[in-house]
């Protein structure tokens, strides 16, 4: 699940420059309009960002890899249980519905309680899993809890 769960990182020479911008901190994963850049086959998405080095990774194509992962992981000071009465103890696992976006349909998924958090994997891989934002795990349409991605 750790494996899932972690983001790729990208180096400089893993492409190309194909553009230049004002700060990769105006960007977000799974971006589409806004690159100001052309001439590709397949409408390009941001894949990555480093705010650090300024740098933004674009990916070819809504179904590029870059965008999609199985997993994810929240620390537990960053898990939230609406429902106190289901919280997960470690090595105990529950099946859900959970979504990463406001607006997304509920997906299947099955929540992995360890000693320093919880993973979540989902049946069908995520596109744009990006770290800082929430997840949210239901259960039938009741939510009953919440949480940072790391």
């Amino acid at each position: 699940m750790d494996f899932l769960s972690k983001k790729f990182h990208y180096e400089l020479e893993d492409g190309k420059v194909v553009g230049k911008h004002q700060g990769a901190h105006y960007f977000t994963k799974g971006q589409r309009k806004g690159l100001a850049v052309g001439g590709t086959p397949e409408p390009l998405f941001v894949i990555d960002t480093d705010v650090n080095t300024n740098i933004i990774y674009t990916g070819q194509g809504k179904d590029h890899p870059g965008l999609y992962r199985k997993a994810l992981f929240v620390t537990n000071h960053e898990v939230h249980w609406v429902r106190k009465d289901l919280t997960l103890k470690a090595d105990d696992t529950m099946d859900v519905k959970a979504r990463i976006r406001y607006r997304q349909e509920l997906q299947d998924a099955t929540l992995h309680q360890t000693e320093n958090g919880l993973y979540i994997t989902f049946q069908n891989a995520q596109s744009a899993i990006t770290e800082g934002q929430f997840v949210a795990w239901y259960i039938k349409d009741e939510l009953v809890g919440s949480g940072v991605i790391s």
